[in-house]
């Protein structure tokens, strides 16, 4: 059952959900022996906070100021009681995986009050065309696998990585060898081991016809089952969404940078304009702490409706492999990106023509050829990328960050 919003305490204890008002959790809290030490929520110790799908570069009428929202969010975090030993960032930390972005992203996060931050990459980290900048940056606790473990306070994290495998039309995957890991990893941990998953998109199917799932998730529960407390945290569909399986809690966080739709509402996922009153009702994140003993977690999700700061949107440079709006050139065919389609599907063209990819979506999409001949970078509004075919054959091709939307060029 989905509880949702800022005025709920969610706490974990032997695998059951259980839903408490802050109000009460307040009173309780104040009613209690006074403690100079590390003390959270309803007298929990602070485990860590999460941050999810940042999107820095994105810059359009449903947020035109995403780094001005996530400085309230870091606010927001440094103004805690007892600061947070760590943070994860479940992916999304940029919008179109560009240098200055990560750039940007990198100062922002720096003002976190914190000495640990732990990522895993989302979909739209991994849209440049050699799938190199998030692992430049944040790629050193996974040796560049994306994928990595670690432990803290008693508790053992894993972070998981389902945005690289791409499939034309597919959910998310992790992959045979990323599961043959995690069962290596889990093998030598005590069932009473409170375990903390995290990944970008969600390690449950919550809703199939938008990819807002991961194809192969059930092998990977089927290893976590044992253990008596465990916490997947997932980001990528911008809401609070979750449920109990068992000894399992899923939950999905908040973004900092815009909300999108309800499952199945609308067209498809993608930017949701709210009135500008309501935008940082619907922007937050989610802070667990520790309740009593081993294994309770609390998770708590705050918004930014507090207020909001200041802030400069980032400069979008055109990505490379891509060009600004203009006039197409003569002797090229070309295929519209619009309404999360390919437009047309299937193209037929003669060999040494070269295909133009426009994008006139308000979401950046990418052009990746299934059989590796060739990946553009993110293309944004307006930007196009091109590639010549000089060899007969039929070549399928889709979206990286938009699994769903697939097609095909012929060249005859």
């Amino acid at each position: 059952m989905a509880y949702g919003g800022a005025g709920t305490l969610f706490v974990l204890a032997g695998g059951v959900l259980t839903p408490m008002d802050l109000a009460v959790a307040a009173a309780a809290d104040a009613s209690a022996a006074p403690r100079s030490d590390t003390r959270g929520p309803a007298g929990g110790v602070p485990l860590f906070v999460q941050l999810s799908d940042t999107h820095i570069g994105f810059a359009r009428e449903a947020n035109p100021d995403v780094a001005g929202t996530l400085a309230r969010a870091i606010d927001l975090v440094n103004a805690l009681p007892v600061a947070p030993p760590l943070i994860l960032h479940t992916g999304d930390i940029t919008h179109l995986s560009r240098p200055a972005e990560f750039d940007l992203a990198q100062q922002l996060l720096a003002r976190l009050r914190v000495t640990e931050l732990h990522t895993v990459p989302g979909e739209h980290d991994v849209a440049d065309a050699s799938v190199s900048e998030y692992f430049s940056r944040f790629g050193q606790p996974s040796e560049g696998r994306g994928y990595y473990s670690f432990d803290h306070a008693g508790v053992h994290f894993v972070g998981l990585v389902n945005v690289l495998q791409f499939k034309p039309g597919g959910p998310g995957t992790l992959g045979a060898e990323q599961l043959a890991w995690v069962a290596a990893d889990l093998k030598a941990r005590s069932a009473s081991t409170p375990i903390v998953v995290f990944a970008h998109m969600p390690l449950w199917n919550i809703y199939e016809p938008w990819g807002w799932g991961t194809g192969d998730a059930a092998a990977l529960m089927d290893l976590l089952r044992r253990f008596g407390s465990v916490t997947v945290l997932n980001g990528h569909i911008h809401q609070i969404v979750q449920k109990v399986e068992g000894n399992v809690t899923f939950h999905t966080a908040r973004s900092t940078a815009y909300p999108q739709p309800p499952p199945g509402v609308g067209p498809g996922p993608g930017p949701l304009l709210v009135p500008a009153d309501h935008l940082a009702g619907m922007l937050g994140v989610t802070s667990v702490s520790r309740i009593g003993a081993a294994p309770a977690l609390a998770l708590s999700d705050a918004t930014l409706a507090d207020g909001a700061a200041p802030g400069t949107p980032a400069a979008r440079a055109p990505a490379a492999g891509t060009t600004a709006a203009g006039t197409t050139a003569a002797g090229t065919a070309q295929v519209l990106i619009r309404d999360f389609m390919y437009k047309p599907v299937a193209l037929t063209v003669q060999a040494g023509a070269t295909v133009t990819w426009l994008n006139q979506d308000d979401e950046p999409h990418t052009v990746v050829s299934v059989d590796g001949l060739f990946r553009s970078g993110a293309v944004d509004t307006s930007e196009r990328f091109s590639y010549r075919f000089d060899r007969p054959g039929t070549y399928r091709f889709g979206c990286s960050i938009h699994p769903r939307m697939v097609g095909s060029i012929v060249v005859v």
